[in-house]
């Protein structure tokens, strides 16, 4: 982004001011979202035009101030340093400016040319709040504009006020003046600034505010200092600034921060005397009134229970509706791309047709569930929007926090499936928002945890064929255990490999409610949507031709390959036996065999997929369409040569579909990832797993759905094609010798598997890192095959029952939590008690 090109501007304010919707309302549709370079928080860049040129705009991320405590404090200060943006509008909340203007005074120390945006005026007006916008901006020496960003008020004089500023500043560059007198301190930043004039290297950076940053101990600008002008030059200067902040605390008996933030704190009320007026008094607010409903120690957990509920009704349960309607469109496209692809063979297809539709059916899955996300990301939105997320996180950070989360972490846990019908994917990439890197670490490592949509089809199966009588206990079980497994794992972590994260106090605002906008939750419905099929789709897509490749490679034996050939050309030769004496003969035969049985195979799946009369009688248009010919030959009804030739196509169909499926078997059973399920089996048999279902856990890092999938392509039937894959699977596992146990140790290891492919990738994006990325693989592998193995050999070696196992190791665990909880210790939660005091 050039500023020779047009003029930068960015958006500085604190958290709840509104700052990223006046964002949107500037910059419209033409903005993008990134992360900065080797962070994880979201840097939102757009642009727009006006009569002289291209304004580029960047949204900071929310901070309460300019120092290094936060990494969100560090990113926004390093733009604002590095970048020099021609202009900085900070954003500020009208209904609330002594707070506001502690950031704003730290803006123009930096020397940066501004814009103060008053937002939220109509709610500041709502509480009977007047503001004198002149006199404000006369005392500060900088533009003042009044906005409602989420009515987009204030957009055109915003537009026009930043152009005319920033020509002025082009004409004559001038700082604006030293917002805050300091008193005593002022003797002492004049010696640091004098001691630092010398340096060329620091010339560039605003020498009154450095001085005051290195004289309050910041370790970035310490930092800065020493990169800067090297180590032996530096140290001499951190001596001498040392001895002066020892001197000027000794003799004031107060640290050098605390003086600097009672200067400010005084400098803001000497700022807004004349200037604010008609403030509310002893009124309660509809906040206030609000807040005494929801944050009511014993209505506050009914109601944070209820609007969860809400968001999984209205998200998962009605928005898996919606998949009924999309999924339709999915099948057919896929239909289209299967046209389009080289033909089936009888027994083998070719690879770039086997390639293709496993690629198709990949995305497939993932595109499936976006409407489940907008939906979600839509409620997400109305819930921040609305200002009762903050509530949310207020609530439950005083448990969260004892086992290492945060308050933060609530979001994250609810879309990754607190009960069920989650999805991990959404879960991590909401960590993002979390401001203490520990926490935001360990939240990250246990959203996988979480009972996601995708691991519901693989529970059902189970308790289906183990747990018929115990079915209701047994999902008590499942969609409440694994919130107790994440916080005893968030617990671990944070107390061994997470030790060493920088952590942070919790600090919460709790912002005023607000009527979310419909322009606003749509927009942020559809760029979050958009982000997961953007960063997660192509990842995906990627993998499946690895996990093909992989089930593919080294293929059948020869001798395998010789004897399938040998049975499909019997059937062949019954099937044209079957049509000696039969007039479609020569029309069935030949050449004209293997795309009639694909024609058969096609016809017969478009039927089952059709939706109603109408969709059924299109299916029929379409396939007479295709091959008029062939279409006796698989219709109901017809002449009798032609019910004796569909007699012998469908029982050839049905030969050639057990062949594949053997052959399909074989071939999976000496692939690649065959022969790691057989080579895994010494370390699994202690859980109880053979090299099946190894094979369908392996396959299932890829998707949670390919579990299920995998074990249906394993467990096959020999005859009956009819029966379901509880009955194939059941009569196959206690043939075995399997029992319930052998259940509850898939589910536990399931339930603590390291998290799908998708998720993996999403992990990299949010640590940016590939070490961590691979320790969210190997440390639940570790943990989940531990914690299975131990249940199934200790269940078989004192003879439990599956529901026995079950029971111990829930409520185990459940004490467990309640003890560690007790023990830990907690700092008191505060709202927004910052290193700033509030009027």
């Amino acid at each position: 982004m050039s500023k020779r090109d047009g003029v930068l501007v960015a958006l500085a304010g604190q958290q709840n001011a509104g700052k990223s919707t006046l964002f949107n309302v500037l910059t419209g549709a033409r903005q993008h979202v990134a992360n900065y370079p080797g962070v994880t928080v979201d840097k939102k860049h757009g642009q727009y035009g006006d009569e002289v040129g291209t304004v580029y705009t960047v949204d900071l991320p929310g901070t309460y101030s300019l120092t290094s405590f936060s990494l969100e404090e560090r990113v926004a200060r390093e733009f604002l340093l590095g970048d020099r943006p021609d202009i900085t509008v900070n954003v500020v909340d009208a209904s609330n400016l002594h707070r506001s203007l502690h950031l704003t005074l730290q803006i123009l120390e930096m020397e940066l040319p501004s814009v103060l945006a008053l937002n939220m005026m109509d709610v500041a007006e709502g509480r009977g709040i007047q503001i004198d916008q002149a006199q404000l901006a006369q005392r500060l020496q900088v533009p003042v504009v009044a906005t409602v960003g989420r009515k987009g008020q204030g957009r055109d004089p915003l537009r026009q006020t930043i152009r005319a500023e920033s020509a002025r500043q082009a004409a004559t560059p001038t700082p604006p003046p030293a917002p805050v007198d300091y008193g005593a301190l002022e003797p002492v930043i004049a010696q640091v600034q004098q001691r630092l004039a010398p340096f060329k290297a620091i010339a560039d950076l605003p020498q009154r505010w450095l001085a005051l940053e290195l004289l309050e101990g910041d370790t970035q600008a310490v930092s800065m200092l020493v990169e800067r002008l090297g180590e032996v030059a530096a140290r001499p200067l951190r001596e001498e600034i040392g001895a002066l902040i020892d001197a000027f605390e000794q003799q004031h008996g107060i640290e050098i921060s605390d003086y600097v933030v009672g200067c400010r704190d005084r400098a803001i009320e000497r700022l807004l005397e004349g200037v604010v007026s008609g403030a509310e008094g002893g009124r309660t607010t509809l906040t206030e009134r609000v807040d005494r409903i929801v944050l009511n120690r014993w209505l506050a957990p009914a109601f944070l229970l209820l609007t969860v509920f809400a968001i999984y009704q209205v998200s998962i349960v009605w928005g898996y509706e919606l998949t009924n309607v999309t999924w339709p469109f999915l099948a057919k496209g896929r239909e289209l791309i299967a046209g389009v692809l080289p033909s089936a063979d009888f027994l083998v297809d070719p690879y770039l047709r086997s390639l293709g539709l496993w690629l198709v059916d990949s995305a497939n899955t993932l595109l499936n569930y976006v409407p489940i996300f907008l939906i979600l990301f839509a409620c997400i939105a109305i819930v921040e929007d609305s200002g009762y997320m903050a509530r949310i996180a207020f609530i439950l950070d005083k448990v969260l926090h004892r086992f290492g989360l945060h308050g933060q972490s609530t979001l994250p846990l609810i879309l990754g499936g607190v009960f069920a019908g989650g999805c991990a994917v959404p879960g991590v990439m909401a960590t993002k928002g979390i401001p203490d890197t520990r926490a935001r670490m360990a939240t990250i490592f246990t959203v996988p945890f979480m009972n996601c949509l995708a691991k519901v089809p693989l529970y059902t199966l189970l308790l289906g064929i183990f747990f018929v009588e115990h079915k209701s206990l047994m999902m008590f079980y499942i969609s409440t255990m694994t919130i107790i497994f994440a916080l005893l794992v968030a617990k671990l972590l944070t107390k061994t490999v997470l030790s060493g994260q920088e952590t942070s106090p919790f600090v919460m605002e709790l912002p005023h409610y607000h009527l979310p906008t419909v322009n606003g939750v749509a927009r942020r419905s559809l760029e979050r949507t958009w982000q997961y099929i953007k960063k997660v789709g192509t990842v995906v897509l990627a993998v499946a031709v690895v996990v093909f490749v992989l089930l593919h490679l080294p293929g059948l034996p020869a001798e395998r390959k010789a004897h399938f050939a040998q049975e499909a050309e019997a059937a062949i030769e019954r099937f044209e036996q079957a049509l000696a004496e039969n007039p479609y003969r020569d029309l069935a035969t030949g050449d004209n065999l293997v795309p009639l049985v694909n024609y058969y195979t096609d016809y017969k799946r478009a039927k089952l997929t059709a939706t109603g009369a109408a969709g059924s009688q299109r299916v029929t248009e379409r396939f007479q369409a295709r091959n008029a010919a062939f279409y006796p030959l698989v219709k109901r009804g017809g002449d009798r040569d032609a019910r004796q030739a569909a007699r012998a196509l469908r029982k050839l169909a049905h030969e050639r579909r057990a062949l594949r499926k053997q052959m399909h078997e074989e071939r999976i059973r000496h692939s690649v990832l065959g022969t790691i399920g057989r080579g895994m089996e010494p370390v699994t048999q202690f859980a109880g797993f053979d090299w099946k279902i190894n094979i369908a856990l392996l396959s299932s890092f890829a998707a949670r759905e390919s579990s299920v999938a995998t074990l249906g392509v394993l467990f096959q039937p020999d005859e009956d094609e009819s029966a379901s894959l509880e009955e194939r699977m059941g009569d196959a596992t206690r043939e075995g010798g399997a029992t319930a146990l052998l259940a509850v140790s898939m589910i536990l290891f399931f339930a603590l598997y390291p998290p799908c492919l998708a998720t993996t990738m999403m992990v990299k994006v949010q640590t940016g890192s590939y070490k961590w990325m691979l320790f969210s693989i190997v440390f639940p592998t570790i943990l989940g095959l531990g914690v299975a193995s131990a249940v199934y050999s200790i269940g078989q070696a004192v003879g439990a029952t599956g529901i026995e196992a079950m029971s111990a190791v829930y409520w185990g665990a459940f004490v467990l939590l309640l003890i560690i909880g007790l023990l830990s210790d907690r700092k008191a939660s505060r709202l927004l008690r910052q290193r700033f005091s509030e009027g």
